[in-house]
This record gives C-alpha cells, structure tokens and sequence, in this order.
C-alpha cells in the first residue's frame, strides 16, 4: 500500500472523526456513534498498512482506544435512555442550511433491523413532493437494511388526483420489482407528519418530507444533489420506543 494511499486513509478518518465529535458535542449521540464507529474502522485500516512502524502504531492504538472508549459510553448512555423510553435529540435545520439530504437526516437510524417503515405526511400531492417521496423510496433501498414494506399515509390531490395517483401507481411497480411492497392509503383529516421505523425509531420533520427549496435552475447546483439544495427552516425531533406504534 502507496503511502499516498495510507494518508488519504488517515485524512477521511480525521474527518470522520472530527465529525463525530462535533456530533457529541451538540447532543446528537445516534449519529455521533455512527460517525466514531466509521472513524474507528477507518484508522484500524491504517494501523494495518503501518505495521513496520511500531511508534506511529502505538499512536494510532492510543487514539483508537480513546474514540473506542467514548463510542461505548454513548452505546450504553443511548441504549439506557432508549430502555427507559426517555431517548430524545433535536435537530434544527437553519433557513437555506444545505448538508441535509435524506441519507443525513434518516441513516443513523437505519440498523440492519429495519424492515419496514411508516410515512405519515398530507402533503405527497405535488411534483415536487412526489419526487421527495421517491428519493426518499430510493435511499431505503440503497440502504443495507432489509425493508420490505412502505406504508404511505397521505391526503389526496383534489386538484390534481391523476398525477398523484399514477405517479404513485408508478412507483409502487417499481418498488414491488425491487421485492418492496408500498401500502398506500388517503386520509382528508392528517396533520401530524412523522415517519416510524420497525426498529424502534420514530423521525418527525415539522415539514415532512418537504424541506427543500425550489433549486434556482434545472443546472444549478442541488438540482440532483440533496446534500446542495437549500433548506426551509425546520426542526427534526428523533424519538425510540420499543414497541412500535403503526398508523
């Protein structure tokens, strides 16, 4: 292995790293433990590319054992308050704040467990929310987990209800050859928006799925990416209770 290779190495465990510590520092323990877990992974691969030198080995054993000791503290402070039902974070998404695409907001609590998710939202109508909903359907996928049925509790588009409909249709075909079934249902009275997972953790987005701006153009930056677009200012409060409320 290059010694290029090994610093690059290095550089992404320092951000990682440095990333969960930012994470523990602001209260956000479920992400702050996954990102010192990443850390921790990543300089044990370079302790294992530097094995002809035993002072830059005991450095990085040192430094593993640190995040490694605080990363337990947090799994045991976490699965304490997860047992006792009190576990609670918040995250305040600032007005055109970027860095919050779907992946962000919604991995840290997508363990290997997950198999099926719970989307209460009114507001599935428009273009815009449809495709909100479909990149949301396609981070799911893409994810590690094994999730195996969507439910999606929405209004319906009484201006509109051939574009919501068919879209959903669409989607739902797609997802059902991916062996994803989407159980679709309409209520006229929701206003509470939340998504629940079956491991435990519940998210709730004061606007939905919705947070997004209009990206100022078809080729502006954002436009594909989520982690570039800008935000609406929001709240995100993330709750665990160990038995899991369906809608």
């Amino acid at each position: 292995m290059t010694q290029n290779h090994v610093s690059g190495m290095e550089t992404s465990a320092v951000t990682v790293l440095k990333r969960a510590v930012e994470l523990d520092h602001s209260d956000r323990l479920q992400e702050a433990l996954v990102c010192y877990q990443e850390g921790i992974q990543l300089l044990m691969d370079v302790l294992k590319a530097v094995v002809k030198d035993e002072s830059k080995r005991g450095h990085y054993r040192q430094k593993i054992k640190g995040y490694m000791d605080r990363a337990e503290q947090i799994k045991v402070h976490v699965n304490q308050m997860k047992e006792d039902g009190k576990y609670h974070e918040q995250i305040r998404i600032a007005e055109d704040a970027t860095g919050y695409s779907y992946e962000v907001l919604f991995k840290p609590y997508m363990s290997s467990l997950l198999t099926e998710v719970w989307v209460q939202d009114p507001y599935i109508r428009h273009i815009h929310q449809l495709y909100n909903f479909l990149r949301f359907c396609e981070m799911l996928i893409k994810a590690p987990c094994k999730v195996k049925k969507i439910h999606l509790l929405t209004s319906q588009d009484e201006a509109n209800s051939g574009q919501q409909s068919s879209a959903l249709a669409e989607l739902k075909e797609s997802l059902s050859a991916e062996g994803v079934s989407l159980d679709l249902q309409y209520s006229s009275s929701i206003h509470d928006r939340d998504i629940r997972f079956d491991n435990g953790w519940i998210i709730k987005i004061g606007r939905g799925l919705d947070i997004y701006k209009r990206p100022k153009g078809r080729f502006s930056l954002g436009y594909c990416d989520y982690d570039l677009r800008q935000c609406q200012e929001t709240n995100v409060d993330i709750f665990h209770t160990k038995h899991t409320k369906t809608l």
